[in-house]
């Protein structure tokens, strides 16, 4: 195989036992050297060099036909995971929103009837209120509360929006039952929301649910602009179809972290725990903003 680096730092070695890891994909119990050698491109002796250094590791095992991998392999991306947090997992997505659009974008959770912000991204901007990570609003006047509002059963919804709010924040929007019933039957339809000073004046906004792999909505994610430079056509035009794609990808590492076994995931999940803590502007670990 060629060399791909030409720094006198770089360990071929290790490289070459990632690859043979990395070889395994899905629906691969186990695997032949000759198969292995085949999918890396090196000679067999080299493989099976490097398939014993990491069976004498823990990360395969010999077995009838060939090689397979273990669950330690898991370790390596756990220690990510667990050295991150739940939320600071899918932060790059959030950034990547952030240059796409040239606007702050937030993760919220729903807590009661209020949104409370667990990851962010800011820009410098004149708005009308601070957010930042464990900051609440009322869930039914923002673009992140709208689309998980919408999630709800009837009952859920009913029992949610009788939760008092813990935000000292009075929005401008005062809808009706029927008013807030006709919005949300929107949100449902369309996929995603939009808030226009409906939570505070000069506050524009959209958002979109983000769910697990079996469709529950967790949180959602948003992006929020101001009014005087931020057009409604523009919002849903060029913004919004970012942040789908950006909610997209989020999904798909939650997927990852849902497929670690419970006892794995549980340190990563359990950082969520801590949105109720506070905690500095701008990208975060989990607290709250908007």
């Amino acid at each position: 195989m060629t060399r791909r680096s030409t720094a006198p730092e770089f360990i071929e070695a290790l490289a070459r036992g990632l690859d043979v890891i990395r070889a395994f994909r899905s629906g691969d119990r186990e695997l032949t050297l000759a198969e292995l050698a085949g999918r890396v491109d090196l000679a067999r002796p080299t493989v099976r060099r490097i398939l014993l250094t990491l069976e004498e590791l823990g990360y395969v095992r010999a077995g009838a036909r060939g090689y397979s991998l273990t669950a330690r392999v898991l370790d390596l991306g756990l220690a990510y995971v667990q050295s991150v947090g739940l939320w600071d997992v899918v932060a790059p997505h959030l950034e990547r929103l952030s240059r796409q659009t040239g606007e702050s974008c937030s993760i919220a959770e729903l807590d009661g009837s209020d949104v409370v912000y667990v990851a962010r991204v800011a820009v410098p901007k004149v708005v009308g209120l601070a957010v930042r990570i464990g900051t609440r609003f009322p869930a039914y006047a923002t673009s992140l509360g709208k689309v998980m509002l919408a999630a709800l059963g009837a009952k859920e919804l009913d029992r949610v929006l009788r939760i008092p709010s813990r935000s000292e924040v009075r929005p401008l929007w005062q809808p009706t039952r029927a008013e807030l019933a006709a919005d949300l039957a929107a949100v449902r339809t369309q996929g995603w929301a939009l808030t226009d000073e409906q939570l505070a004046k000069g506050i524009r906004s959209v958002g979109a649910p983000i769910r697990r792999p079996d469709g529950t909505v967790v949180a959602a994610v948003n992006v929020n602009t101001h009014v005087l430079e931020t057009p409604v056509e523009h919002l849903v035009g060029h913004h919004l179809p970012r942040l789908l794609q950006a909610r997209d990808a989020i999904e798909a590492d939650l997927a990852r972290l849902e497929a670690l076994p419970l006892r794995q995931r549980t340190h990563a999940s359990g950082a969520r725990t801590l949105a109720a803590a506070g905690g500095p502007d701008g990208l975060a670990r989990p607290s709250r903003r908007r």
